[in-house]
């Protein structure tokens, strides 16, 4: 029977790992407790065409619209199609979608022209699809070893077969398997301002670019454009907008009008764009959004965990209006795959938020992501060795050159290059910081630097300023051998360390990606080049230079 490791447990990776079980023995990796990841704390809902009004068609044109032209229809298509069965298996693990009398409850959402968006809990989605998902990979013969990170990517004979991976505890693992799935979430970490959870610090993106894989579209990174401006930025879901919620500047006028046709239910680049336009007219205040036409009975039955958050901030919001602020949300770019989550490196697979597939193109429609990690886990789970769909002699190369500008990434720090029987602990390099510069400090200079010079709005200026800052903080981060038999480092540095390592590495390829793409489109929005250009509806892949990955060779 193959062995299958899968990273990560959100969506994707439960989904993956429990469908891969039934033919594979699955090890699940995951860098904290089980059920924490990006999917818990997803509120919004999760979009199928579901009900008699509605088509997979519709559904894809409004996701191909929302995606300012980059789209991979064929990715699209087969999100918009397959969507509505693998929504069906969740009712059938028995996660508990909100109702309407005996029929499922549906909310709409900006940039949908159709009422498609379920949720459970009002506003507590995602935590309810984990805690579904979580209990059958329990009850299941997976093996799962929470609090254990993912390091760098083992190849043999040119294909990846296996992880190097590190416990909480300070173990070093090297786990075997015949492939590998990624599905670590995403890198909102990267932002000063973010509604990720800690976690999201682009373990799988970065091991994967490490390792020579293509990643593309890393210039569109969404920004959801409410977030509680308050320590945290607690999200504040879209639904609330589509609810009837508006948004106001600081003198009572509706902007958003001026803005879009639609207004407040604009897509999410548009709106969060609005809001940044407004905040700077302002001197950097926060808009408001006023849901208090709602009131706060609706609001504390229909989103209960945004009400409890605007309370613990001292907020009434059904009595009046909020500040709120984008934040950084999700990234359409990720580690480039086929539709079966094939990526450009033999035996390695991406899915959800991890991979990109094109499917979100330059701009994701709201609630699409929920969707995204079912449909194409089990794209993936099917082309696994011994799935219904595997073919041995397959091999999957990235788009031609006329659809995909490949670029390298300047400067991005690379592991050690090793060939051993089995890998060892003292075989890794990771960073450590230096005396002058702490992992802590450096992430928090990354984040504000991103946050400036890469965030919702950029220019050639801004971008080369926080490039040059990444590689001085690059600069200042040495890397350190780990050694068991000398004095461990204490494991909360280790992993600071490690992801601060990636963090910088994604940041210098997010920048090096945003600057090749002279002009506006999507979440990419460049003053210098405010237009958005046909000649450059193309994507653009991103690879490191010198890649490496940590070999095994048969003893």
């Amino acid at each position: 029977m193959p062995t299958v490791i899968v990273v990560g447990s959100g969506i994707a990776g439960l989904s993956a790992a429990l469908a891969a079980s039934a033919r594979h023995r699955v090890i699940l990796l995951t860098k904290g407790a089980i059920a924490e990841s990006n999917t818990r704390y997803a509120q919004g809902g999760i979009a199928a065409a579901l009900f008699p009004d509605d088509s997979p068609a519709l559904h894809a044109a409004d996701t191909m619209r929302a995606g300012a032209g980059t789209n991979l229809a064929a990715a699209v298509d087969l999100l918009c199609a397959d969507g509505p069965e693998r929504v069906r298996e969740l009712l059938a693990r028995g996660v508990a979608f909100d109702r309407d009398g005996d029929q499922l409850a549906r909310g709409l959402e900006a940039a949908h022209s159709r009422a498609r968006v379920l949720h459970a809990g009002g506003d507590a989605t995602g935590a309810a699809i984990e805690a579904a998902l979580v209990r059958a990979v329990l009850d299941s013969d997976i093996a799962v070893r929470q609090n254990t990170r993912l390091d760098d990517l083992v190849s043999d004979g040119g294909r990846v077969a296996g992880v190097l991976a590190s416990t909480d505890t300070g173990d070093k693992l090297h786990l075997a398997a015949d492939a590998v799935v990624l599905a670590s979430g995403g890198a909102g970490q990267l932002f000063v301002h973010t509604t990720n959870p800690a976690v999201a610090t682009g373990d799988g993106q970065a091991a994967a670019l490490r390792a020579g894989a293509a990643l593309v579209d890393l210039e569109f990174y969404q920004f959801h454009p409410t977030s509680l401006a308050a320590p945290g930025n607690f999200l504040i879901s879209e639904a609330v907008r589509g609810e009837g919620a508006v948004l106001l500047n600081r003198a009572g006028e509706r902007f958003m009008r001026d803005v879009h046709p639609d207004a407040e239910l604009a897509p999410r680049d548009v709106v969060a764009r609005g809001i940044a336009v407004e905040m700077a007219a302002q001197g950097g205040e926060p808009v408001l959004l006023d849901a208090t036409a709602l009131g706060a009975q609706t609001l504390s039955r229909r989103f209960p965990s945004i009400a409890a958050a605007c309370r613990a901030h001292g907020l009434e919001w059904g009595r009046h209006p909020v500040p709120v602020t984008p934040a950084a949300h999700y990234w359409m770019g990720g580690i480039a795959t086929d539709l079966a989550g094939r990526t450009s490196l033999p035996g390695l697979y991406a899915i959800g938020e991890v991979a990109c597939t094109g499917v979100h193109g330059a701009n994701r429609l709201a609630s699409n992501s929920l969707l995204e990690g079912l449909v194409f886990a089990r794209r993936a789970v099917d082309a696994l060795p011994d799935g219904p769909d595997w073919n041995a002699d397959a091999v999957w190369t990235p788009a031609p050159a006329d659809t995909v500008q490949t670029i390298a990434a300047s400067r991005l720090e690379q592991p050690a290059s090793a060939k051993a029987s089995r890998p060892t602990p003292s075989s890794l390099r990771t960073p450590v910081a230096s005396a002058g510069e702490t992992a802590a400090s450096t992430r928090r200079e990354l984040g504000a630097a991103l946050w400036e010079g890469a965030g919702l709005q950029r220019c050639a200026e801004g971008l080369e300023t926080a490039a040059r800052r990444i590689d001085e903080l690059s600069a200042g981060v040495i890397q350190a051998r780990v050694e068991t038999t000398l004095t461990p480092t204490p494991t909360a540095d280790a992993r600071d360390a490690a992801e601060t390592r990636n963090l910088l590495e994604l940041g210098r390829a997010l920048t090096v990606a945003a600057l090749a793409r002279r002009e506006s489109r999507g979440a990419h929005f460049r003053t210098d080049h405010p237009a958005t250009s046909p000649g450059l509806a193309h994507r653009i892949a991103v690879v490191a230079e010198n890649s490496t990955v940590l070999e095994t060779t048969a003893a």
